[in-house]
């Protein structure tokens, strides 16, 4: 997929705020700190188009982006986990994401980050779960793989596996990613061309002899 050119269009603090769900739209989460500014920046070609921040946590709303002409909306989810928010702020963020997730009638696919330096995480598993458990279509992006040796990297992975598997039948669909070295990317916007071509004339509206 070529990126032809991607803008902000608004950001939501709730479900009810976020634009009309008429086209097809992916959506990138992870926990605070996981680099999904940077991954979201690398994909679709710019520098500040996410905001990055030193800060976790930085991100409270649900954004949306269109890209090409609108042919898609890529959405910037709130990071989840971040210990230094108040709990109300948690509470706040969960109610949020739960709410997206679970009701956005158009979310064709949910990118879950994960940091691949790190061993598998409960509040990931957990998120992850819930997610096939309320049969939400999602993938997993393993970041930041460049901060890790080739053989430190396939631990991690096979590690990560074999936690998975003790609850799942077949692990999720997967990508390697590096915001620095933009590895994962023709790879994660193929997947996404890929499932627009499928969606098909779902998303067009009737023309005016259709019932």
């Amino acid at each position: 997929m070529i990126i032809k050119d991607v803008a902000f269009l608004k950001s939501s603090q709730q479900l009810k705020q976020c634009p009309e769900p008429d086209r097809p739209e992916y959506a990138f989460i992870g926990r605070s700190n996981v680099g999904k500014s940077s991954l979201i920046n690398m994909l679709v070609g710019r520098n500040k188009l996410a905001k990055v921040s030193g800060k976790p946590g930085k991100t409270q709303l649900i954004n949306h982006f269109e890209v090409n002409q609108g042919e898609w909306y890529l959405v910037d989810l709130p990071g989840y986990g971040y210990a230094k928010v108040s709990k109300s702020q948690r509470q706040e963020f969960q109610g949020l994401i739960t709410d997206y997730v679970s009701k956005r009638k158009n979310l064709v696919n949910l990118f879950v980050l994960v940091d691949a330096r790190h061993d598998p995480q409960k509040i990931d598993l957990a998120f992850m779960e819930w997610l096939g458990e309320t049969e939400i279509p999602f993938s997993i992006v393993f970041t930041k793989i460049d901060k890790l040796s080739s053989s430190k990297l396939q631990k991690s992975l096979m590690t990560y596996r074999k936690v998975m598997l003790f609850e799942w039948e077949e692990m999720p669909i997967s990508f390697r990613s590096s915001a620095t070295s933009g590895v994962g990317r023709e790879e994660i916007l193929g997947y996404i061309s890929s499932l627009n071509e499928q969606m098909g004339d779902y998303f067009k509206a009737p023309s005016n002899g259709d019932a």
